[in-house]
């Protein structure tokens, strides 16, 4: 088993953001990397919560989203059982950026918000960020703070596409950055044009894709 590789015409299949990691037995055994790469290295152990963990604990396809906990990557997976004659032999896993889940349903247009005891509609075009904090979620606007009763991680996947997640505990939207800078420890900081000026911190964790999203 451990000799078997990718098929090549995969690699011409899949779309340029997407990687490819095929796994028998307990360890990965080959790994294609597109644009969006998860960093697995062929012998590695499969690790639990990993769309190829559920492939081979379900026997059958799983689609779903995968936040940073798994890789320290966030990603959108899509895996298929590999089977034969003899039974179930490994998986095969389509691995995309967390976006692609976007497709899958509507993105909203409005978030409901709270100040004291009054909830109201918010546009997503006048949020500049959400923020996890305390085990509350919150958005600003030029308007204010409000707190909301989805998770972060839920409206990552049906925010709009001019949203970022930038930290575990942010999400911005783009067309809110004035700039971005390095402080002195070179980490990335995100200038926002709203009344305070806040600065966000980008992780480490989401250098990458932040990078890759702005084109820079």
């Amino acid at each position: 088993m451990s000799v078997l590789k990718i098929p090549k015409f995969i690699e011409d299949w899949i779309p340029p953001e997407a990687s490819v990691a095929f796994a028998g037995k307990d360890q990965y055994l080959d790994y294609f990397s597109g644009i969006h790469d998860i960093q697995i290295r062929p012998g590695q152990p499969i690790p639990s919560g990993s769309i190829t963990e559920r492939v081979y604990r379900q026997k059958s396809r799983v689609e779903s989203l995968v936040d940073e906990s798994v890789f320290g990557i966030p990603y959108y997976g899509v895996g298929y059982p590999i089977e034969g004659q003899d039974g179930f032999h490994g998986a095969l896993t389509v691995i995309l950026p967390p976006s692609y889940s976007f497709k899958r349903q509507a993105p909203v247009s409005f978030i409901t918000g709270k100040q004291g005891e009054i909830w109201s509609p918010i546009s997503t075009d006048q949020i500049a960020y959400i923020e996890s904090s305390q085990k509350k979620t919150w958005f600003y606007t030029a308007g204010g703070q409000y707190s909301a009763i989805h998770t972060l991680k839920t409206l990552e996947q049906r925010l709009p596409s001019t949203f970022l997640r930038i930290h575990r505990s942010y999400i911005v939207n783009i067309s809110f950055i004035e700039h971005i800078s390095r402080d002195l420890s070179s980490n990335l900081i995100l200038k926002l044009k709203t009344p305070d000026q806040a600065l966000l911190t980008v992780s480490q964790t989401y250098v990458l894709s932040v990078r890759r999203t702005l084109g820079f």
